[in-house]
């Protein structure tokens, strides 16, 4: 545990992603073959049920400590955390207990059907054995929840330094079938159990914002333009009779769409292709809103399926039966692509790219403007004989989005931050008018300066009305212009509104809160964001 805990102490301590992976290669280099395995599973969501309620914990903490109840409740309110609260608070330990991290996960597997008062002789030993950087560590363990700022793009760089084996290879490794107990840590990162060859994606070519007014660009005849798609960016990998579904994130999503996989299975052909995994429905692309009910399903349902189909609108093809042909100019590649994606073989849910006619540059402006009557982003603009990049290279391809849409709202909430913000106000929530009342609307933590968010912190400190846990309630003086990139209806949000990509664009000073917007005109922006 002693190296574990220095790992999280690492961890915690920054929020650069390569001193996180930085400090995980040096756990790695130290820790014993099942602590790795446990490392994997823990910071890949695939943690054992939680063993012990939270609330014995509190409970129990409660009886060592004699603590009133409300000095735990204004503890935990300040701390934010209730395993570090419960840290915190117990007396130093009077003994010494030194285990791995793979003894202490499997006494905890072995103690979820044991009775409460067996679960509280083995908790409080634990408690009465660590120091207080370990005991929270234990808490967080026994608790279930293990966020710490570790994403799985970032392990799995960090076992790619470590190892030397491709990131990719290593993502499709580790979120695979494996059992932690039939497994060796080598055998899983170097793909024992999987056949990495058949499923390897390619780099993404990736777009730079569009930085040039448009005659710069230079002969119009020589670029390519498409609609800008808001969706889950993807390849398609075909090959020997197997069909893979990659994510830009670099996950294996293959599972999440089986009518993708079905729709493959049509063609004769090999190959890869890039392109947006969509909502569509009756031939028209939905909100992403609509997508996000479909990500991250370990069972897709009947009913599922038939209320949100997904496609996949094609961009580019990178490999045709077993040729690397991302070298090849993008208008021989859209030449390959075109006579696969035959409109025999083309369904609902595989659509090639629209490419957009025009002959003037002047042209593109009303295009794009009327990009989100599409529920598309803008447009994309690539040159016909620009090859498919590793990464984003200037110049060859630009996305030209459409401008954000925008409301003025007033703060209602504020939550201190995490790392070198933990002392200050950074997360807010927003609301706008409804009836005689405010409704919120949004969450947002980026947009401002240093300055603004010191002044803020303090206007919370002077203002607030209730806590509830780390939130304070404050009065609703300071309005801001939010930002967005799109909206939509939702039934799972109190206002009846979902906000793509909320950020804070500008503090308004100059308004007060008899100026924010209604929850009306925020809904009309669905009808007519233009």
């Amino acid at each position: 545990m002693k190296h574990f805990s220095e790992l999280i102490s690492a961890i915690e301590i920054t929020n650069k992603t390569n001193s996180k992976i930085d400090a995980l290669v040096d756990y790695l280099k130290v820790a014993p073959e099942k602590d790795k395995l446990w490392i994997i599973t823990l910071f890949t969501g695939k943690r054992p049920s939680r063993p012990v309620k939270t609330t014995l914990m509190r409970q129990w903490c409660l009886e060592i400590t004699g603590y009133p109840e409300w000095l735990f409740l204004e503890s935990y309110s300040s701390v934010g955390d209730l395993g570090e609260t419960i840290a915190l608070m117990l007396p130093d330990p009077t003994h010494k207990i030194e285990k791995s991290l793979s003894a202490w996960m499997e006494e905890l597997i072995a103690l979820r059907p044991k009775s409460d008062a067996e679960k509280k002789i083995y908790v409080l030993n634990a408690w009465s054995g660590l120091e207080m950087q370990e005991r929270l560590i234990f808490n967080k363990l026994i608790g279930g929840s293990f966020r710490i700022g570790v994403s799985k793009k970032t392990l799995v760089n960090a076992l790619s330094k470590y190892s030397g084996i491709d990131a990719n290879q290593l993502m499709h490794s580790i979120i695979g079938n494996w059992d932690i107990n039939s497994i060796s840590f080598d055998d899983l990162i170097q793909g024992e159990h999987i056949n990495y060859d058949n499923s390897k994606p390619y780099p993404f070519c990736l777009a730079y914002a569009l930085e040039k007014e448009l005659p710069e660009l230079g002969n119009p005849d020589q670029w390519q333009v498409e609609y800008k798609w808001d969706g889950i960016r993807g390849q398609i990998v075909k090959r020997n009779g197997e069909i893979f579904i990659w994510s830009r994130g670099e996950e294996l999503v293959t599972s999440q769409f089986p009518e993708l996989v079905s729709a493959m299975e049509t063609f004769e052909d090999d190959f890869v292709i890039d392109g947006e995994i969509l909502a569509l429905k009756d031939n028209a692309v939905l909100l992403f809103n609509d997508l996000q009910k479909r990500l991250n399903r370990k069972n897709v349902s009947k009913k599922m399926l038939e209320e949100i189909p997904v496609g996949f609108y094609v961009y580019d093809i990178l490999e045709w039966n077993g040729q690397d042909i991302r070298e090849k100019p993008m208008i021989y590649r859209r030449e390959i692509l075109e006579n696969l994606l035959t409109s025999e073989i083309l369904s609902k849910q595989i659509v090639i790219s629209e490419i957009i006619t025009f002959y003037h540059w002047n042209e593109l402006d009303a295009i794009r403007n009327q990009a989100r009557e599409y529920n598309s982003e803008g447009l994309m603009l690539k040159q016909k004989d620009s090859p498919y990049h590793t990464g984003r290279k200037k110049g060859d391809w630009w996305k030209w989005k459409v401008d954000p849409l925008t409301i003025d709202a007033v703060m209602i909430y504020a939550q201190k931050g995490s790392g070198r913000r933990s002392s200050k106000y950074t997360d807010y929530t927003f609301a706008v008018k409804k009836d005689d009342g405010l409704v919120t609307v949004a969450k947002a933590y980026s947009g401002l300066t240093d300055v603004e968010i010191t002044e803020i912190s303090r206007f919370v400190n002077k203002n607030a009305i209730e806590k509830f846990g780390p939130v304070r309630t404050v009065k609703p003086e300071l309005v801001f212009e939010i930002a967005f990139e799109g909206i939509a209806l939702s039934n799972r949000h109190k206002s009846g509104v979902a906000l793509r990509f909320p950020r804070i664009l500008r503090w308004r000073r100059d308004k007060t809160v008899a100026d924010i917007d209604t929850i009306e005109q925020v809904k009309q922006l669905i009808i007519n964001p233009n």
